[in-house]
């Protein structure tokens, strides 16, 4: 929380939106004002402003700072995605990565007393084989529910409004290729909704107890296909653009063509285009009805749309820095991020988990590493022979409970001395998923060696931890052998 924000002192109820600073959450903040202190988080610094009461900067895949953002918060609207890395070097895929915020968001939430989170997510086809992206949406739901607090989700698909990534990337496509190549994907129809509406409808039901616990889709009154949408826009924009359609073209080529053509970055691309094999529509949209409101036709949304991102062009050309200056550029600090997803034994815990790696990783590593943990759980892993520490593992009691396990890395010859990193296990979903997180580990070998040596041990210890829970889960579990680790 920084120095000016004046959020004890409000009077109104309070909405804290996660992502304020995004494309939605801009736009949503002027309309939430009307009614609320509206306190916006971010993970830099940033100004209230005419809107936002406050900015709270905040990492969400660090819980301590979630709970910091959404103290006396009513009301919490999330707005995040992972998909973007947060640092230099990010291992695990962006549903992991996203699991942990939405976790985090939703422990925090508790915590606080929110009486309701607001999420808006994506429109999820009747089928059961999934994209990963939208496989993630739907964990995030279920993971925002899971600690009790009740949860409204607004399912939407391709939201039309100047400086939205997704839009943005299309209206790239329109711009720089006279002669369209179209793939068989193009022809996917879907339904998306002007950004206006969404905010609309994401301020009607904060606090409207008969959305509590409820999911809507949102949307444009028709569904459209994106080939169609791509000719609306080459229109309203008066260019000429020929479509040339190709039969076969794999979403490998698809994602490597986006991204050349955009410019945007890959871990961007990859999951939107691997969603565009599912038709995206609407199935129903009685939350229009509930609030009276139109849905805006596509074309007019595409029209302001594309007048509002002129305007946005015009001003970030005006704030531009003298041409003898460079472009600042989006950079992550030279930290590192490792994900893993795995399955816990049936009856077992993140506490069980915490001791059995510790117990486990010695035996793996047999000959080359030892194990000394304290009466504490501090751990130190050590190497044969020379007795010296490679990471000092320091148990954190005050911020640990049976489902979720921290140590911080104090020490080591692996570790930068400057930088304390996390290490954590944690049930996630069911309880029965396990997630093992480092998190802003600064690795003190150079970067090349780091990338090349010890980061690629790490990926293959964990993956072999994972073989491990997996063969446990095929042995009863036997409480009499280990008291301290109890069954359920």
């Amino acid at each position: 929380m920084s120095q000016q924000d004046p959020s004890m002192s409000l009077t109104r109820p309070v909405v804290v939106v996660g992502g304020g600073s995004g494309f939605i959450g801009r736009a949503l903040g002027a309309k939430l004002a009307e009614r609320f202190d509206v306190i916006g988080i971010s993970r830099g610094e940033r100004a209230p402003d005419a809107h936002f009461t406050a900015f709270r900067k905040a990492d969400f895949f660090n819980l301590r700072e979630a709970e910091n953002a959404l103290k006396g918060a009513q009301f919490a609207i999330y707005l995040v995605h992972s998909m973007l890395p947060s640092a230099r070097l990010t291992q695990g895929a962006f549903e992991d990565l996203d699991l942990i915020c939405a976790d985090n968001f939703a422990r925090a939430a508790k915590l606080a007393g929110v009486t309701q989170i607001i999420y808006l997510g994506g429109l999820i086809p009747d089928t059961s084989d999934l994209s990963p992206h939208l496989a993630s949406r739907l964990e995030v739901e279920s993971t925002l529910r899971r600690y009790g607090v009740p949860v409204t989700t607004l399912r939407a698909g391709l939201v039309i409004g100047g400086g939205g990534s997704s839009f943005e990337i299309l209206t790239r496509l329109v711009q720089r290729l006279p002669a369209m190549v179209v793939p068989k994907w193009t022809l996917t129809r879907m339904q998306p909704v002007a950004v206006d509406d969404v905010v609309a409808l994401l301020s009607f039901v904060v606090g409207r107890t008969a959305c509590f616990g409820e999911t809507y889709d949102v949307g444009a009154p028709a569904a459209l296909d994106y080939r169609t949408l791509m000719a609306m826009c080459a229109e309203i924009l008066g260019l000429g653009r020929r479509m040339v359609p190709v039969p076969l073209f794999t979403p490998s080529l698809s994602r490597l063509w986006v991204s050349l053509v955009t410019g945007a970055p890959k871990a961007l691309v990859a999951p939107l285009v691997e969603s565009l094999r599912h038709e995206m529509i609407a199935r129903d949209l009685r939350l229009a009805a509930m609030a009276g409101l139109d849905p805006m036709p596509v074309r007019r949304a595409m029209e302001q749309a594309l007048a509002t991102a002129k305007v946005l062009k015009r001003e970030a050309k005006s704030e531009r820095p003298p041409s003898n200056k460079p472009t600042p550029t989006r950079t992550v600090p030279s930290l590192v991020r490792s994900v893993q997803r795995m399955r816990l034994p049936d009856g077992r815990n993140a506490e069980w988990a915490a001791q059995e790696y510790v117990r486990w990783l010695p035996l793996a590593l047999r000959g080359l590493v030892r194990a000394e943990v304290d009466e504490h759980r501090n751990c130190r892993f050590v190497v044969f022979l020379i007795g010296l520490p490679l990471l000092v593992l320091t148990y954190a009691p005050d911020r640990s409970t049976s489902d979720r396990q921290l140590f911080f890395v104090t020490g080591g010859l692996l570790s930068r001395p400057a930088q304390r990193g996390r290490f954590e296990l944690r049930q996630v979903l069911d309880g029965q998923t396990l997630m093992t997180a480092i998190h802003d580990f600064g690795p003190r070998l150079p970067w090349f060696i780091y990338v090349h040596s010890q980061a690629r041990f790490h990926g293959w210890v964990m993956a072999a931890f994972r073989r491990h829970l997996e063969a446990s889960r095929a042995l009863p579990c036997e409480p009499e052998a280990a008291p301290k680790r109890q069954c359920a």
